[in-house]
């Protein structure tokens, strides 16, 4: 079956770097666009970042545009979302999801992992 695991999730200080990644099993990695969601306490899982299937073409969430890059591994199954001057509004569950079209909705995500934690302390 299919199984998205990420890792990397942690606690930092504001200001501080993380990098989050998530290994892929179970399907064809390479023709999944892959896709990075948070979701913090009491609010609606939002948007931060997508790679399409090759890694050419990347979008990102205004709230975290220049401070986040998202990129992948095809041989390695693998997407990663490094993330620098974290701060506290950064504090959420981090999930990576697979999709077959390239968005930022996340009703086309097919395939999704169990979430990292991340929390930057202010």
């Amino acid at each position: 079956q299919v199984q998205l695991v990420e890792s990397g999730g942690g606690l930092v200080q504001a200001g501080g770097s993380l990098r989050l990644s998530c290994a892929a099993s179970g399907l064809t990695f390479s023709s999944y666009h892959m896709g990075w969601f948070r979701q913090a306490p009491g609010k609606e899982r939002e948007f931060v970042a997508a790679i399409s299937t090759g890694g050419r073409t990347t979008t990102y969430a205004d709230s975290v545009k220049g401070r986040c890059t998202i990129s992948r591994d095809n041989a390695k199954n693998t997407v990663y979302l490094q993330m620098n001057s974290l701060q506290p509004d950064d504090t959420a569950v981090y999930y990576c999801a697979a999709s077959r079209a390239f968005t930022a909705s996340a009703y086309p995500y097919s395939y999704w992992g169990q979430g990292t934690q991340v929390t930057a302390s202010s």
